[in-house]
């Protein structure tokens, strides 16, 4: 069985552009805590993908910085 091709990939940053523009106004007050949730935790995952990459550029860093005067 074949899969359907996948639609076109959306552009980096799209989904966050769409939410700024939103007409927060809809929204009732248990809603809008709901999304400062959802949106709080969205926050944390970017900053644990955030750290990890420093993480590893550090350590490249590191590891080949102690390399120059070879």
């Amino acid at each position: 069985m074949l899969d359907e091709p996948a639609g076109p990939r959306a552009i980096r940053g799209a989904t966050l552009t769409a939410l700024e523009r939103e007409d927060l106004d809809l929204y009732g007050v248990e809603e809008l805590r709901e999304r400062i949730e959802r949106l709080q935790a969205e926050i944390e995952r970017a900053q644990a993908r955030l750290d990890r990459k420093q993480a590893g550029r550090s350590a490249a860093e590191a590891l080949f910085s102690g390399r120059g005067g070879e």
